[in-house]
């Protein structure tokens, strides 16, 4: 009983100090930009500030680690995506589980990644070309990612495994320096976040040639689905979400749940997001965990029948 009070006392008390919200990637790119405008928010109305820490490598799993290994008292979350569902299969020696070692507190939201090059290639204008080029020169061409099992990387190796053709993966330690280099003509191609990309196509830098998802993006609705562009049935959708430790006290949860929901809804926090093509879902534990539970299931068949491995 003493023990169950405690427990209590310290939900009710939740937080009195500051918490750490852990970015498992560098600056700049979606998940990052979604955890900040989150955290802005969010940090007034718990009455404590939310400070954002980047702990990129290892496709996140760095930083995940951390989050895993952290006292299940709510002072230390995780912003995460997809490599939660496919980490367990690409890396044989992940260091933690994405199952037991958390609790999932909200599926936050989708951004659409697009398939863009660097816009002075005189010879590609759409997904027909890339696939086209590829198959003229196997394993010549390349794209680069945002690490070894990111949505970024598993989206070139859904497109090449369905396409049939050849393409080097070049995994880098985030989105912005793998723009760069896209910028910079080291690489072919990028399947980036539309956050991290939009700017750089709004410049003229970069071309968009089609998104990943099944359906076309308000950030930007002239640009076709990969799907309907020469590779039908293709959709990969990069979702975000946030997790505690394992074990962290229920109260302490659903308190984070009501409030980073809550921060979706007002408009500062929707106005960032819209600028970064984000999409604002929002879910109950409950529903992450079982979204979790069939997104595992979904990519573990996926990456076992293409044989998709983090290089």
């Amino acid at each position: 009983m003493v023990l169950l009070c405690s427990g209590v006392a310290s939900a009710q008390e939740w937080p009195n100090k500051s918490i750490k919200w852990i970015v498992p990637f560098p600056p700049g790119g979606a998940m990052d930009v979604i955890a900040r405008a989150l955290a802005d928010k969010s940090s007034k109305s718990l009455g404590q500030p939310i400070i954002v820490e980047n702990k990129p490598g290892a496709g996140g799993n760095i930083g995940s680690e951390l989050v895993a290994r952290a006292e299940p008292d709510g002072y230390t979350l995780l912003i995460t995506s997809i490599g939660m569902a496919t980490n367990k299969f690409l890396y044989p020696k992940l260091t933690y589980d994405p199952v037991k070692d958390f609790s999932p507190v909200s599926l936050i939201a989708i951004v659409p990644n697009v398939l863009v090059t660097n816009s002075t290639q005189p010879n590609v204008k759409n997904v027909s070309d890339v696939i086209a080029n590829a198959k003229a020169e196997p394993g010549k061409l390349n794209y680069a990612s945002a690490g070894n099992g990111t949505s970024i990387h598993l989206a070139g190796e859904v497109f090449t495994s369905m396409a049939k053709i050849d393409m080097q993966h070049i995994p880098y330690k985030g989105s912005g320096p793998a723009v760069t280099d896209l910028i910079g003509g080291q690489v072919n191609y990028m399947f980036d976040s539309i956050t991290s990309a939009k700017p750089h196509i709004a410049s003229g830098k970069l071309r968009p040639l089609g998104l990943t998802t099944s359906k076309r993006s308000k950030s930007l609705p002239g640009v076709p689905t990969i799907a309907e562009s020469g590779l039908p049935g293709y959709d990969v959708t990069p979702w975000f979400a946030v997790f505690v430790p394992a074990n962290t006290p229920k109260a302490v949860v659903q308190k984070l749940n009501t409030t980073l929901i809550a921060s979706m809804g007002s408009p500062e926090v929707k106005e960032r997001f819209e600028n970064n093509g984000a999409e604002p879902i929002g879910s109950s534990p409950e529903e992450m965990s079982r979204y979790l539970s069939k997104e595992i299931d979904r990519w573990g068949k996926v990456i076992t029948l293409n044989n998709i491995k983090a290089d």
